[in-house]
């Protein structure tokens, strides 16, 4: 039995009885949840079986399983598996002629259409096409209704990270768009969790550490304070304690380009246990400490990566601030702008940014602050008389040039309520994600194939639960809980943003919203390996059992603080991305390739009137390169007024 489905609390303890709106949305599917449990993750890996998904309305107020949700990709994984477009039958030729086609409406998607209506003026004819009933793509908003008071959570891409290291292009897309990042520093309050003496804290389960206990760590508090009041062995206590505060180099000998060669090829895991010489029951308390940032633990993260997110373990090696090669993130250190940089709904405000700025009617308003609270008209996003069309639940299943040569027009197909139409337009941008490409567009090169299936994106589960209060967790001191060993490794109360006519929750008796996150990898196994077994799981778990961890999690954690499952839980929408996070390139299992070479440029290569954007295409699972993307695309459109 998992984690997931603890039988210690009964359904009525944890609320399952509750009227909130739940759906189990494993319907239909060829294969069932005890079959993949049932196969090894070898086995998993051979079959690539994934089971499938269902949907509704208003989408950003939807509760239960959404993100990747019912509808979105049972038709992709037909043609993924074979299907051809005319397997729904004769397409059915819509609209007249579009110049631009863009599929995928996440904010590459949104941003390439942007760029190409600044370039060829405002009557180009655009049309959006998108799998999901929602866009935005990753930048997903959640909403909820709690006590007669809204509360917004983001569902996915979270914030506008560093602002001032975005490119020209992506920095002035932001200006106009009318976003003052000056405005968050007044916006965000970063003294809130400190004047309401909140900490961080780590929560022991008896699974893997014998007992439940939620120990706080205020910042003034000495590491070997903290690890005392852990159940933690009093060895692998005092193993910790001297990671955490020796200042040793345990590269001695080594020069610093030496040092910088063998953590880029060296994990995290491995340097602990190999260099600092940790005992395996330590490491094991540090395993899930880069699920965030990765989609897996430090048995897949190279210990160079680890240094620059500032894990412990470096400080002696004399390096200062310099980056090894392969590295995918800087130190923190070197950042000069706090991580404040966050609408309520995360960067799914982007993505309404730009859908105000290009069809009418859908969100009201002018500025940053008032497309916070304005509600979306989604039967606003496909009117014949706008120059831009938004077209939601169209999955794309075929791209191709009219004449095999690769001029003129571009021919797309897409499946909708299980019928297949065709559109027309002089150009197109491919803004899915990469994976997709080759099954929809046969017609580029095998190289060009082959390179677009090397990144696996990261699986992961973002979810927020509306809490009626929040005393459980200032009773106890804290915001912040780490997980290690539990089934959602980090719960939090969400960032404490009050912007335009949204305020955030003023003190513990208010409702609020914790996220809670789980990026489901398998140790042992080679990064992208362990996505596509994190994926399979993903798909084989339904809601029922998602509720039920959540619930079962936040009655441990929270329960000494008085918290009731039952009574302060106001709804739960689970995010589930099956394919997250872009691939980035990781040292440990990818080569160093000549400039020009790597997989992600090879794939985005343009073929004739057909161009290709998303995060996927740099390789970096950021808001900016998606918008630097989108902009290399259409650049490469050539477009002339």
């Amino acid at each position: 039995m998992t984690k997931a489905e603890s039988p210690d609390n009964t359904d009525r303890e944890l609320g399952l009885d509750q009227p909130i709106t739940r759906r189990d949305f494993l319907n239909g599917v060829a294969i069932g949840i005890g079959a993949l449990g049932s196969l090894s993750p070898a086995e998993l890996l051979r079959t690539g079986l994934y089971p499938q998904a269902g949907a509704d309305e208003y989408p950003p107020a939807l509760m239960g399983l959404r993100g990747s949700h019912d509808g979105a990709f049972e038709t992709a994984h037909r043609i993924r598996d074979g299907a051809r477009p005319d397997t729904f039958g004769p397409a059915t030729s819509v609209d007249s002629r579009y110049d631009l086609i863009v599929v995928g409406a996440g904010i590459s998607g949104l941003s390439a259409a942007h760029f190409y209506r600044q370039a060829a003026g405002p009557n180009a004819r655009i049309l959006i096409l998108d799998n999901h009933d929602d866009f935005g793509g990753h930048a997903r908003r959640n909403e909820f209704t709690v006590n007669g008071k809204t509360l917004i959570g983001y569902g996915g891409t979270q914030s506008i990270d560093t602002p001032s290291r975005y490119s020209t292009v992506a920095r002035n897309l932001l200006v106009e768009l009318g976003i003052d990042t000056q405005a968050f520093y007044t916006a965000f309050d970063q003294e809130y969790f400190s004047r309401h003496k909140l900490s961080e804290a780590v929560f022991f389960d008896r699974e893997t550490f014998g007992q439940d206990r939620l120990v706080p760590q205020p910042e003034e508090m000495e590491w070997a304070a903290f690890f005392a009041q852990t159940p933690l062995a009093p060895d692998v206590q005092r193993e910790l304690v001297r990671l955490h505060t020796e200042t040793r180099d345990y590269l001695a000998g080594m020069s610093a380009s030496e040092k910088l060669q063998l953590l880029a090829r060296t994990s995290y895991k491995d340097y602990l246990l190999e260099h600092v010489k940790l005992p395996p029951a330590a490491v094991a308390f540090l395993q899930t400490s880069t699920h965030d940032y990765f989609g897996v633990g430090i048995d897949a993260v190279p210990a160079g990566d680890c240094r620059g997110l500032e894990h412990p373990g470096f400080a002696g090696l004399g390096l200062d601030h310099q980056a090894g090669p392969g590295q995918g993130l800087t130190s923190r250190l070197e950042h000069d702008e706090p991580y404040i940089f966050h609408f309520p709904d995360g960067n799914a405000t982007i993505a309404r940014l730009l859908v105000r700025k290009m069809i009418p009617g859908v969100l009201d308003g002018s500025t940053m602050t008032d497309i916070v609270t304005a509600r979306a008209r989604y039967r606003m996003l496909d009117l014949p008389s706008h120059a831009v069309r938004l077209r939601l639940r169209s999955t794309v299943a075929n791209v191709r040039h009219v004449n095999p040569s690769g001029r003129g027009d571009v021919a797309v197909t897409y499946i909708r309520d299980g019928k297949a139409f065709t559109v027309r337009a002089g150009r197109c941008v491919l803004a899915c994600w990469h994976g997709v490409i080759p099954h929809i567009c046969p017609e580029l090169p095998n190289a060009q194939k082959e390179a677009l299936k090397y990144g696996v994106k990261v699986p992961l589960l973002y979810t927020n639960v509306a809490l009626r209060n929040w005393t459980s967790l200032s009773r106890q001191g804290v915001h912040a809980i780490g997980a290690p060993g539990s089934y959602w490794t980090r719960a939090e109360i969400d960032f404490p943003v009050s912007i335009g006519n949204y305020e955030f929750s003023r003190g513990p008796e208010e409702p609020a919203l914790l996220f809670m996150v789980r990026t489901p990898c398998k140790p042992g196994f080679p990064a992208r390996d362990q996505q596509r077994l994190g994926r399979a799981e993903l798909l084989g778990t339904p809601f029922a059992t998602l509720e039920r961890s959540v619930r079962d999690q936040l009655a441990r954690m929270l329960g000494p603080g008085g918290f009731d499952p039952a009574r302060d839980i106001a709804g739960i929408t689970v995010n589930r991305w099956s394919h997250g996070y872009a691939y980035e390139y990781n040292s440990l299992w990818d080569p160093v390739w000549p400039a020009g070479q790597s997989p992600c440029e090879i794939a985005r290569r343009p073929r004739g009137n057909i161009t290709i954007a998303n995060s996927d295409a740099a390789a970096y699972a950021y808001t900016n390169a998606a918008i630097d993307q989108a902009w290399r695309a259409v650049r490469e459109l050539r477009v002339r007024r």
